[in-house]
């Protein structure tokens, strides 16, 4: 039988230009280049995208940047001047996606608006990315992503009791970038049938409050904030972590009744708390949630996490140890899938794990991360410019200081 043929990346041939910084956009972005994507994104000459500043971990770039910009090209223009504005107007013109995420109206002020762009290319998909959207007492203030953690009630319901936290990755930020990619294929989706772009617009704010979900709910239904729990779950018991023999912690999350009478007569060892009715039902464990954990973690202490979670897994109970960012570098479910690709940077090689997507038969790209203004003189002789012009370009200041090729 013959092996079936490659298939082509999902989005190979579409052109996206990214009028972007930080995360969000950059994280929409990225994911449409690791679909295959054509991504051009506009960086200032006076440094680029300021996540290029935020850090020096990666071998002198920032971890943020080598995250989020990987396969991109990256091109310099002052969109202060009109040739700068007039390289993007050509190049919005030959593209598919135009993204943007500056501060609240500034693409606008520069003549790209989605109003104004779409009025010039109707099969033209803009999405704009802000902090609160158009309208409202909120829209011109400036958002970053701990903040809207904050105005969203996020960070009310992680911590402790005693002290509350943000996520430790920039949720809010990651919320919008995903919600931004997800609108952008679908309107990709309309546009194959009708022929017509779309705008998508994004607001983190909501965003955000679309995954505070069943909290919401919950407090609509009770009239009572969840609170902080920790690694605990308000409406789930027992979740949490236990420690071990060796000084250890295991998390352990019973998920249903049935579970929790599997749970409770071979690992606990007490087979008539499946049945009692102050343990049987979830509610009832939720109403005794500090016995319950006394209960539990009096069980895993007499244990070596190893021992827990090997007794938990022929149990089918889920559980999982609690890692931190080094083990997750070693993990051996990601070696033993081949999750992990180099990838080139301005630094040198490192390790890039592969996009969370896979399709049969394709290997998505892992494209470089681009030096600041690496491909501006490519990208424009795409463009058709001759030399003269991209001389007089940089000459009046449109493209930035000295030239950076691609080879």
């Amino acid at each position: 039988m013959s092996q079936p043929l490659p298939q082509s990346l999902p989005l190979a041939g579409v052109t996206v230009v990214a009028l972007e910084q930080a995360v969000a956009a950059p994280l929409a972005t990225r994911h449409l280049a690791d679909l295959g994507a054509r991504v051009v994104k506009i960086e200032r000459p006076d440094g680029g995208d300021f996540a290029r500043g935020y850090d020096r971990s990666v071998g002198g770039l920032a971890s943020h940047f080598v995250w989020l910009n990987r396969g991109k090209e990256s091109i310099t223009l002052d969109l202060r001047t009109p040739g700068g504005r007039a390289v993007l107007a050509d190049l919005v013109a030959g593209a598919d996606v135009f993204v943007q995420n500056l501060a609240p109206g500034a693409a606008a002020r520069l003549g790209f608006g989605a109003v104004e762009l779409r009025a010039r290319h109707p099969r033209l998909i803009t999405v704009d990315l802000s902090g609160y959207g158009s309208g409202g007492p909120y829209q011109d203030k400036r958002a970053y992503d701990m903040l809207i953690q904050g105005e969203v009630g996020l960070v009310s319901l992680t911590g402790t009791p005693e002290q509350p936290a943000k996520t430790g990755v920039p949720s809010s930020d990651i919320a919008a970038g995903m919600y931004a990619l997800s609108g952008t294929l679908a309107a990709l989706v309309g546009r194959a049938g009708s022929g017509q772009g779309s705008a998508v617009r994004i607001s983190m704010f909501e965003a955000t409050a679309e995954w505070m979900g069943h909290q919401l709910h919950h407090t609509q239904g009770t009239g009572r904030s969840p609170g902080r729990a920790g690694l605990s779950h308000p409406g789930i018991a027992p979740y949490d972590a236990f420690p071990t023999a060796d000084e250890q912690e295991v998390l352990i999350g019973i998920q249903n009744d049935r579970e929790w009478a599997r749970f409770a007569e071979h690992f606990l060892a007490r087979p008539e708390l499946a049945e009692h009715p102050d343990w049987a039902t979830n509610v009832e464990r939720v109403r005794r949630r500090r016995q319950v954990d006394a209960l539990v973690a009096g069980r895993t202490v007499t244990m070596t996490a190893p021992e827990v979670i090997k007794l938990l897994d022929a149990l089918a109970i889920a559980s999982a140890r609690l890692n931190d960012v080094g083990d997750l570098l070693e993990h051996p479910q990601l070696a033993a899938r081949d999750r992990w690709r180099p990838v080139a940077t301005p630094a040198g090689e490192i390790r890039g794990l592969l996009p969370p997507f896979d399709f049969a038969g394709v290997e998505l790209p892992m494209g470089p991360v681009p030096a600041l203004g690496e491909h501006t003189e490519p990208v424009l002789r795409g463009l058709g410019y001759p030399p003269e012009r991209i001389t007089a370009l940089r000459a009046a200041g449109a493209l930035g200081g000295s030239s950076a090729t691609a080879g």
